[in-house]
This record gives C-alpha cells, sequence and structure tokens, in this order.
C-alpha cells in the first residue's frame, strides 16, 4: 500500500475532562460523573466482533439509549467517547451545552449530548456525557475512547476480527510468538517507555484510531541526520491527509530505517511527519516520538493494551 493511501485518514483524539487545563476547569461544573451500572472489575469478560471502516479501523457494535447497534470506531487515542452529528440528529439527542474537544489538528468548541444509556456488550454506562462531532464516513457512527477501559484489558484480535475486554492480568513472552513491553500511562493512553530508534530513545503511543503512523518533528530530524550521516538523504515525498472530523492537513513520508519497541524489533517502517497537535497534548513536542496507527498494529495476530499493569502485547502472526 502506497503511503498516500495508508495515511489518507487518520482518528480523532479527543481531550476528555481529567486531560487538559481546559477540560478541568469543566469538569468542576455540577454535572454528575457518567456511572458505571458495574464496577468495572465485577463486569464478565466482554468478547465482541468487530468490522472495519474503508481505512481499516476497527469498529464495535454499541448500543445508545437501548437502541442501535451502531458502529462505533475504536480509539485507544481517545480519552472520551463521542457521537456523530448523524447519530445526534437521528437520536435527537439534545445539547444545552459545549466543551474543548482537541483532535490531532487543533482544538474547537463541540456540543455536548448525554446518552442514557451507552452499552457495549455487558458492559453498560448511564448518563454519559459525549461530544457530538462531524465525524466523515457513513459507516462511523462514533468513536469508544478510554474512559470506559479504567484498570481493564483491551485485546485488539485482527486475525479473528475481535475485540476483547477482560480484566487486568500478568502476560509472559515468548521467544518468536509473544513480545511485552512496559509502558507508562499518560492522560488515560499507553506510552511506550522501552523504545529507540537506532539506539536514540523514543517515546510511542499506541492509538487504534489513526489509520496511519506519525512521527514529530523530533524524530523526522533524527531520521534525516542519520540520513546524512550515512551519506543517503532521502527527498522529501508529501502526503495527504484528512482526520475523521474532514480537518486536512499535508505530512512527509519518511522511513524508520530500525525501530525497537522493547524485545520487538522492526525495520524500514513507513510514518508520516506532521507537527500535530497531539503532541502538545500528550507532552511530546519536545522528545523524538510516535503515535502508532493501524497500518502497523493491524500487521500482528493481536496488540493488548493492559491499562491496570501498564504493558502492550505483541502477538506475531
Amino acid at each position: 500500500m502506497s503511503p498516500t493511501r495508508r495515511n489518507a485518514a487518520l482518528g480523532l483524539l479527543a481531550a476528555g475532562a481529567a486531560a487538559l487545563p481546559a477540560g478541568r476547569a469543566l469538569a468542576q461544573d455540577n454535572t454528575a460523573p457518567a456511572a458505571l451500572e458495574l464496577p468495572d472489575e465485577d463486569h464478565p469478560a466482554t468478547e465482541l466482533d468487530t468490522s472495519r471502516d474503508r481505512n481499516e479501523h476497527m469498529l464495535a457494535p454499541v448500543s445508545i439509549n437501548e437502541q442501535g447497534p451502531f458502529n462505533f470506531l475504536l480509539d485507544t487515542g481517545a480519552n472520551v467517547s463521542c457521537v456523530s452529528h448523524r447519530l445526534m440528529e437521528r437520536l435527537a439527542l439534545k445539547s444545552a451545552e459545549s466543551m474543548p474537544v482537541h483532535t490531532v489538528v487543533g482544538v474547537k468548541q463541540r456540543p455536548i449530548v448525554t446518552l442514557d444509556r451507552l452499552q457495549v456488550g455487558p458492559r453498560n454506562r448511564r448518563s454519559v456525557r459525549a461530544p457530538a462531532l462531524p465525524i466523515k464516513g457513513p459507516e462511523v457512527d462514533g468513536i469508544l475512547g478510554v474512559d470506559w477501559l479504567k484498570g481493564q484489558r483491551l485485546v485488539l484480535d485482527f486475525k479473528n476480527s475481535k475485540l476483547e475486554i477482560t480484566k487486568s492480568q500478568q502476560d509472559q513472552a515468548e521467544p518468536g510468538r509473544i513480545v511485552v513491553v512496559p509502558a507508562r500511562r499518560r492522560h488515560g493512553q499507553l506510552t511506550i517507555v522501552d523504545a529507540d530508534l537506532s539506539g536514540k530513545r523514543i517515546s510511542a503511543i499506541i492509538d487504534s484510531g489513526a489509520q496511519g503512523t506519525l512521527c514529530n518533528q523530533k524524530l523526522r530530524d533524527l531520521v534525516r541526520a542519520q540520513e546524512a550521516r550515512r551519506g543517503e538523504p532521502q527527498p522529501a515525498r508529501y502526503v495527504q491527509m484528512e482526520s475523521l472530523a474532514g480537518e486536512r492537513f499535508t505530512g512527509e513520508s519518511v522511513f524508520l530505517p530500525f525501530l525497537r519497541l522493547g524485545g520487538l524489533h522492526l525495520g524500514n517502517v513507513p510514518v508520516t511527519y506532521a507537527e500535530m497537535h497531539v503532541f502538545d497534548i500528550w507532552g511530546l513536542k519536545d522528545t523524538p516520538a510516535l503515535v502508532i496507527g493501524m497500518d502497523l498494529l493491524s500487521q500482528f495476530e493481536q496488540v493488548a493494551l493492559d491499562f491496570g499493569r501498564s504493558q502492550v502485547r505483541f502477538d506475531f502472526i
């Protein structure tokens, strides 16, 4: 697949009430937080069949206010769950307020609706305050963020087109079959901390809402400096991209010569450089960093994100 096609669309990154200063101010109002019918640890294991949209994002069936199922994009880069404008109109959801919502491109005020009930398999949340976004693509009705994964383990099963949500558990690496990589929590997401590019330490965030893998300027400059030292400078190649909200921007194709994520070793990895707002959100503007998207994640049989133990497991096909 060409870089232009691979990076034609990138996921949304919605910042929730606990993530950024603007959100924290909103969290101090008198609106009660969304409540789970059962504590997360009391829910049975959840397994759902998934589908894909035209950009290969993983879609899960979700019921809203006893209606559905609707197709929600599974986005581990989003702090909060969202609905599309189309679904807002279809369910006649009313909005009396707005809040700042951050995407890969920037921040805008978006209307907030209250979902009486949001159901994912046997898991239920009530009184969920969700931003409404102008999501592109008729097959995507909303976004499932990490706000419903506190302390849990999310398994993206690409081989069998399933997702699983289970209790946190300890994983063991198996040479040539399973790699387990330590991570840390950053604004709700998991950031891989044991990673480097040709021996230079970097940070990497797992983002199932992004179709293509992004890098920031610090990482791009590191790659270009290595090319110059080898006497192999590469001409700049530019690609046009668009977020799920229809925000268009230009990126530059970059190939990472050697990427290590814990015990996982990858060579000649194609990514796209764009100095995006997302790196500011996660405090990664001044350090070489990657946002790992579906183009790379879907190369594995499974990817498990354990939010309880702060680790990521990669299963090889």
